[in-house]
């Protein structure tokens, strides 16, 4: 069995990995899953330029989507510390999945917070879906480690005189996505403001951060740049080898080469 190394990532099966893994190793988990709907990578939409979309996108059918998720979510909780904790984002469109997945493998529900970004995709027969949903869980919630006056002091107010600290830690997070516009980027990513506020909250310096989906590599950037040890999967290989050039290079935007 081949020995998994911190600070690195790897492309391979996420849950084939984390077997590697010893128990009760992992600090923190952050991670947005694949979803389970037609989602062309390389669609016009979000005002994307195609060719700087990295392709290879790996969809999960909706049939299966319990069953994967319950699998990789079993490994989560077998490396995560009694201390630890795990974010996980999801759309509406598989919450019911991954809500009873938690349940089922024996994760404490924390919170539900609600990412606000500034816009979704037009509609005219509906609403706009203009939030993601993240789940806050942990193994044990009396031994979780959370860090209520790591972002604002205890006295910290806002022009108008609000408790900062109480603001920002509510459940309804107003957050921009980021655009790179002209860079290379993988369809989908979580903005760094939103992963650097988790960290803050749910982790401390020399903490393993682990994200089984890693993607463009943003949980392992930010983790890293933050003075976190991080560890990560991916399956697609233009993926893996675009977060792993950021890494290596400790560049957040990659120029599209022409």
């Amino acid at each position: 069995m081949k020995k998994i190394e911190i600070n690195k990532i790897y492309n391979q099966n996420c849950i084939d990995g984390m077997s590697s893994i010893p128990k009760n190793k992992i600090d923190l988990v952050i991670t947005d899953p694949p979803f389970a709907i037609n989602f062309k990578a390389k669609k016009a939409n979000y005002n994307r330029t195609s060719s700087r979309v990295l392709s290879g996108y790996n969809e999960i059918k909706p049939e299966d989507y319990y069953d994967f998720t319950f699998s990789w979510m079993t490994e989560v909780y077998r490396i995560l510390k009694d201390s630890g904790s795990m974010y996980v984002f999801s759309g509406w469109n598989n919450l019911k999945d991954i809500l009873r997945a938690l349940d089922d493998v024996g994760f404490v529900t924390i919170n539900h917070i609600i990412w606000k970004y500034q816009f979704g995709v037009v509609t005219k027969k509906k609403f706009v879906t203009s939030h993601y949903h993240c789940l806050y869980v942990c193994k044990d919630d009396k031994k979780r480690k959370f860090f209520p006056f790591s972002r604002f002091k205890k006295e910290d107010k806002t022009k108008d005189g609000r408790s900062l600290h109480y603001k920002d830690k509510e459940d309804v997070w107003d957050i921009k996505r980021e655009y790179w516009t002209g860079d290379e980027k993988t369809p989908t990513k979580l903005p760094s403001e939103l992963i650097q506020k988790i960290l803050e909250y749910s982790s401390e310096k020399k903490d393993i951060v682990l994200d089984p989906f890693i993607g463009s590599g943003q949980v392992a950037v930010v983790s890293k740049s933050l003075g976190r040890r991080y560890l990560g999967f991916e399956i697609v290989p233009d993926y893996y080898k675009f977060a792993k050039k950021r890494l290596d290079k400790d560049l957040y935007r990659i120029k599209k080469s022409k």
